[in-house]
């Protein structure tokens, strides 16, 4: 989609979801908005008709009534889009939304492309780039974590950060060209004392938005957990406590589960993808067990974090390090289980283990401890309290750009310390500010601008 091509269409386009519903919402944009809607609406004039304001009746086309609507009017710039908007509530047929689409589309409107609604409320000034982008990360929220992170974002707590420190390094900046303007007078007019302090606050401050990605990953995709272990450990007892549900087949036998078996669960505001594996164990002669271990070694690797489910009565401390060692070697995001403790006992459990630290002991069958290893992987993942009203990064851009951002502070650092001059040290400025702009979209690639905007849904 180019920011160019076409700029001064009216745009239109169904903002509900496709389907059969109560009712659905059709949403128009541009300068010729209001117009378009005037040929089809008889009831009102609404040009004459105050912003934010509701108006009832019939759409009609050469007589013809297409649907009774509720418009809802919103007058530049007092709008998402920062255009004229009309949104038309019709009602959830189908068939009745693409007779008004296309009704909309003879009186002059054109169809719109995926985010274009949101791409110019970005090109109008409405939104910086982050915010656009978190408007997206709303939209596809699944958990209360990403929605309020997509939330904070999107009222510009990120932008907020990033204007902060674009601002200083501006100020400084200018005082460093001044410096070049009366090169003569040997002046200096930029407090390098206070411009290093600034710089090492800057720094901090992006040292932290870094490191917040690991969280910001784990909030907007959620976290892979594979289950795994030796035949009839309890893997699949584990993965329908963890559920709260039979999901796995669980019998005596061992070998029952022979391919993965994925379910979603939702621990405290974190998705985390369950994988039940097939089990491990030295020798088979099974031809579709053996298919199902090697899933299971591929999805050791894959996975973000591993549990090793071990049954406490048969499992010995030699042969639970070799596993412990072996599992390791593959991911080293590695939690042990130890099941069936209702069995031999919790204590004997620990006392039989002592040397192996961090296990977690459970009675999977009859759901003993299962909340403490919730408690215990959402920690193992987090690393701390999850606080969404902090900035959090969630998007890779932001985070390579960031990247970039804290290379070019170091250099400032450096040029500071070495008393670099001021039209070298204006340099690393102009390029710290360039990638701190990238992120805002202050400055943009239009092949950027497009791709990103791509990705939203059609009427967003």
């Amino acid at each position: 989609m180019s920011t160019t091509a076409s700029w001064s269409d009216t745009i239109v386009a169904l903002a509900t979801p496709t389907g059969i519903g109560a009712i659905g919402v059709i949403r128009i944009s541009g300068t010729r908005a209001i117009d378009i809607i005037n040929q089809l609406f008889p009831s009102k004039d609404l040009h004459q008709q105050p912003s934010h304001s509701i108006h009832v009746g019939y759409l009609k086309e050469v007589g013809q009534e297409l649907d009774e609507v509720v418009i809802s009017l919103y007058k530049n710039p007092r709008s998402y889009t920062g255009e004229d908007v009309v949104e038309i509530g019709c009602h959830g047929s189908p068939f009745v939304q693409q007779q008004v689409i296309e009704a909309c589309i003879r009186q002059g409107a054109r169809l719109a492309k995926p985010g274009e609604y949101t791409q110019r409320a970005f090109l109008n000034g409405k939104l910086d780039l982050t915010q656009a982008e978190a408007v997206a990360d709303v939209i596809a929220s699944n958990t209360a974590a990403s929605q309020r992170t997509a939330l904070h974002n999107m009222r510009g707590g990120f932008s907020q950060v990033l204007k902060q420190l674009r601002e200083d390094l501006i100020q400084f900046s200018a005082l460093i060209e001044l410096e070049l303007d009366f090169s003569q007078e040997d002046v200096e007019f930029a407090d390098r004392t206070k411009f290093n302090q600034l710089v090492q606050g800057a720094t901090d401050v992006t040292a932290e938005l870094l490191q917040s990605f690991k969280l910001g990953n784990v909030i907007k995709h959620g976290v892979s957990v594979a289950i795994i272990g030796r035949p009839n450990a309890g893997k699949s007892t584990l993965l329908n406590g963890l559920l709260n549900e039979n999901r796995a087949i669980v019998s005596d036998i061992a070998g029952t589960t022979r391919d993965t078996v994925e379910e979603i669960i939702n621990i405290e505001g974190i998705q985390f993808r369950l994988i039940d594996t097939a089990g491990i164990r030295e020798h088979s002669t099974d031809t579709i067990e053996l298919i199902g271990m090697e899933k299971t070694r591929q999805k050791i690797q894959q996975s973000d974090q591993v549990l090793y489910l071990f049954d406490v009565n048969t499992e010995t401390p030699a042969t639970l390090a070799a596993a412990t060692d072996l599992v390791a070697a593959a991911n080293p995001n590695v939690l042990l289980v130890g099941n069936k403790t209702d069995l031999l006992g919790a204590n004997e459990a620990a006392a039989k283990f002592a040397a192996t630290p961090g296990i977690i002991y459970i009675a999977a069958k009859s759901n003993q401890h299962i909340d403490q290893l919730k408690q215990n992987l959402v920690s193992k993942v987090v690393q701390g309290n999850i606080n969404t009203e902090n900035t959090i990064i969630t998007n890779t851009r932001h985070y390579q750009a960031l990247q970039q951002v804290a290379v070019s502070l170091a250099d400032i650092q450096a040029g500071l310390h070495n008393h670099t001059p001021g039209d070298l040290l204006a340099l690393d400025i102009r390029r710290c500010l360039h990638y701190i702009s990238e992120i805002t979209g202050d400055i943009s690639n239009e092949d950027v601008l497009d791709y990103i905007f791509s990705k939203f849904c059609i009427g967003k």
